[in-house]
């Protein structure tokens, strides 16, 4: 039967989409998966897959693929890496060479509502599709790439505009023992998805009930996210000159921001943590220099992007050092902190809910992946 799975809790509500999760359960082992992980940066992860072993449903390696795949995105690697670590994951797991039938397929999406765009890469999984704002259910051109098992093939990714209010739409099942579903080839997303819906859940409820109409899977399941952008009411950038001076500049920016906002008791702790950031960026990092304060329900995220490629390390300063104490008092003020790597850089972020000793508060600014 088609059942809609939206219990309270179970589905996160980053900033960047409102989700929605349908599957089709015949009471079976589920051998396939859907995630929506909280990334830095208001982004989000969008994750499916499903694994075989010798052409039948895996269930007993799914919980070990889903946690490989959070940790990899809590370090924030980019989709390609994600699937090509995953795929190494998979041979430790399965490091028999005689018993090569393990097979994992994942598509890997990242969406980041400042700049609209989604970023996916895909082992040998069906490619999703985007119902736009307009009502057109366009399949999403991506390379399907080898599925993880079978062999080392190279992992690209293809970039996409997702536009406000787009929906994307990813689907998985658990392959049939006589059909062991060897190639990417999955029932395209039905015409019907794109006629006008109630809400997001009945979108999915449609999708999975033609799916299952379509594609003759016992198990299916549909992720659909229907996009949101961020604007000058929850996001604000700076470029900063690379000398001393710009710690000032960053702190007067912030608090005029703050104030704009309405947070003016998040005031002393945001600069601080932007104060240190900032500081790290001048001294040890190469221009140019972008501050970025991003309101998150509520949380506030801050991001120093600079021209290197050198990752700070936490280290615990000896009582008469003149300085390594940086990304320490940051730590001890946020929620969470990492860097993150792109083309040109890095950026280093840190996630501050001034509410955090508010339990609810707290769960509802950082909230957990998908379960399915």
């Amino acid at each position: 039967m088609v059942a809609c799975r939206t219990p309270p809790g179970r589905l996160p509500q980053p900033a960047a989409v409102e989700l929605a999760y349908c599957r089709a359960d015949d009471g079976g082992p589920q051998a396939h998966w859907t995630d929506a992980i909280p990334l830095s940066g208001a982004r989000v992860a969008l994750v499916a897959g499903s694994v075989t072993e010798h052409g039948h449903p895996a269930p007993g390696l799914v919980p070990e693929l889903r946690a490989a795949v959070h940790t990899l995105a809590d370090i924030d690697v980019q989709p390609d890496e994600a699937l090509i670590h995953l795929r190494d994951i998979l041979r430790r797991l399965r490091p028999d060479e005689r018993a090569p039938d393990v097979t994992a397929r994942c598509l890997y999406a990242v969406y980041d509502p400042v700049t609209a765009e989604c970023t996916l890469a895909c082992a040998g999984h069906p490619a999703p599709a985007v119902v736009t704002p307009d009502g057109a259910v366009t399949p999403v051109a991506l390379p399907a790439g080898a599925p993880l098992g079978r062999a080392r093939a190279q992992v690209e990714t293809a970039e996409m505009p997702l536009p406000d209010g787009s929906v994307l739409l990813l689907s998985t099942h658990s392959a049939e023992p006589a059909d062991p579903a060897t190639g990417t080839d999955g029932p395209g997303m039905p015409e019907q998805v794109a006629k006008p819906k109630p809400s997001l859940a009945d979108t999915c409820r449609t999708a999975v009930a033609c799916l299952l109409a379509k594609g003759g899977h016992r198990q299916v399941a549909v992720l659909a996210a229907r996009t949101r952008t961020l604007d000058g009411t929850a996001l604000a950038t700076w470029n900063l000159p690379a000398d001393p001076v710009a710690v000032s500049v960053a702190r007067r920016h912030v608090t005029a921001k703050l104030r704009a906002w309405g947070l003016d008791d998040a005031t002393t702790t945001t600069v601080l943590i932007v104060s240190e950031l900032v500081t790290n960026a001048i001294r040890h990092a190469q221009p140019p220099v972008r501050l970025r304060l991003i309101r998150c329900d509520a949380c506030l995220a801050c991001e120093v992007t600079d021209g290197s490629t050198t990752s700070p390390h936490l280290r615990r300063a000896r009582t008469f050092d003149e300085g390594g104490r940086g990304l320490f008092i940051v730590a001890q003020l946020t929620q969470r902190w990492g860097t993150r790597h792109h083309a040109r850089g890095k950026t280093i972020w840190a996630e501050y809910c001034p509410r955090a000793d508010d339990p609810e508060a707290d769960e509802q600014a950082l909230p957990g992946g998908l379960v399915s």
